[in-house]
C-alpha cells in the first residue's frame, strides 16, 4: 500500500511539474509592442485576422484608483488594446479610443506634483496616461467626480479634458458610435 502512495505522489508531482512548466511557457509569450514598449503586454493568438480597413471605436470606463504607487490596470488596458490590434494588422489610425475617468480614479489624473502633495508619492500613472494621449487616446474626466475629489483642470495631466459628467461623456460617445469596453 505504501508503494502505491509513493507512486501516486510521484505521479501527482510530475503532473504538477508539467502543468507549471506549461504555465510558465504560456506566460513567457506575452510581450510589449509594437506601439508601447513599457505598457500593454499581449500574447499572439493563432488564426485571428482582420479586414484591411478594420476600425474600432471603443470607450473604456475607469472608476477605481489603483493601489498606492501602482499603475492602474484599467488604464493599461488601452495600451494592451492598441498593441495587440496593431500587432495583428489593424492600422493604428483606425483605432479611436476614449478613456472616461471618474470616481476615485479621478485623482490619478493629477500631475505628479499635485498627486505627491496629496498622496505622498509620485503618480504612477502619469507616464502611461501621457503616452496614451500621445498615441491619440482621448482622455475625459468626469466633472462631477473632479468636483467631489477637489481636482481642478489646471492640476491635471496635460491633454486630459473635462466633461459635465462621466454619464454625459458616455452618452455623447454612444451618439458617435462608440462601444463601451466592459473590461
Amino acid at each position: 500500500m505504501n508503494k502505491i502512495k509513493v507512486t501516486s505522489r510521484a505521479s501527482l508531482g510530475l503532473v504538477v511539474a508539467f502543468f507549471m512548466a506549461g504555465q510558465a511557457f504560456a506566460k513567457s509569450e506575452f510581450e510589449y509592442g509594437p506601439v508601447f514598449s513599457s505598457f500593454g503586454k499581449h500574447a499572439p493568438v493563432e488564426g485571428v485576422s482582420f479586414t484591411e480597413n478594420q476600425a474600432f471605436k471603443v470607450a473604456f470606463d475607469v472608476a477605481k484608483a489603483a493601489g498606492p504607487g501602482e499603475v492602474n490596470r484599467k488604464f493599461e488596458s488601452l495600451a494592451r488594446f492598441i498593441n495587440m490590434h496593431v500587432a495583428n494588422g489593424v492600422k493604428q489610425e483606425n483605432l479611436s479610443l476614449v478613456l472616461v475617468v471618474h470616481g476615485s480614479a479621478t485623482e490619478e489624473m493629477l500631475k505628479t506634483a499635485s498627486f505627491k502633495q496629496r498622496k505622498g508619492q509620485p503618480n504612477g500613472n502619469e507616464v502611461l496616461l501621457t503616452e496614451l494621449m500621445k498615441q491619440g487616446v482621448e482622455v475625459i474626466v468626469c466633472g462631477q467626480s473632479a468636483a467631489a475629489h477637489g481636482v481642478e483642470q489646471k492640476a491635471m495631466i496635460e491633454g486630459g479634458k473635462m466633461d459635465l459628467s462621466a454619464m454625459t461623456a458616455h452618452a455623447r460617445l454612444a451618439q458617435k458610435g462608440y462601444s463601451v469596453n466592459p473590461f
